[in-house]
């Protein structure tokens, strides 16, 4: 299953012409400067720290969107709807709701996305890819929204809590259940 990843960072590297590779992933980019960047998720170098909290950052553009948690400016707002970003990134992925635009294409089934990131995690069905391994079970799973909520498993976590009453739930689906009988 490894070969269908491989083909896909090759078919990216020819459409795309990012004739520098990574010698860690095999990822292709443009510039120089943007591997420099991208080394850092193989390092762990986190040059950027927020001097309100300490999190630091691999990159300085993620340091100015978190900056913007303490602040709560969302620069960025949607000519169509009015809902406002912390990140351009962001707005450019909003707007594609509006123009239906679906950019992001699977080379192995067709399905489109209108963010990368949703097309990565989709591009884990084609490869079997679990990246987030429970330590206490050894369970792994696709997407870590479901790692963190099975995770709850093991901490008896409930951090969805009903406004009605005093129930709290592990999972978000659970809680949004269970409103119904305060209906």
């Amino acid at each position: 299953m490894e070969s269908a990843h491989t083909h896909a960072i090759l078919v990216e590297r020819v459409l795309h012409r990012k004739p520098i590779t990574c010698p860690q992933c095999g990822k292709g980019f443009k510039r120089k400067t943007t591997l420099e960047q991208h080394m850092r998720i193989h390092t762990g170098e986190r040059p950027f720290v927020c001097l309100q909290c300490g999190k630091s950052f691999a990159q300085e553009n993620n340091l100015i969107a978190h900056v913007r948690i303490h602040t709560e400016e969302r620069p960025y707002t949607c000519s169509q709807c009015g809902k406002s970003f912390k990140r351009k990134s962001a707005l450019a992925d909003h707007m594609r709701i509006h123009t239906g635009e679906r950019p992001f294409v699977c080379p192995q089934c067709g399905k489109s996305f209108i963010q990368k990131s949703n097309i990565e995690t989709h591009m884990r069905i084609h490869t079997g890819k679990c990246p987030f391994t429970c330590p206490q079970c050894g369970k792994s799973f696709k997407r870590k929204s479901n790692f963190e909520g099975h995770r709850r498993v093991h901490t008896g976590e409930s951090p969805y809590a009903c406004p009605h009453c005093d129930k709290s739930f592990k999972q978000k689906a659970s809680l949004e259940l269970h409103k119904k009988i305060h209906t």
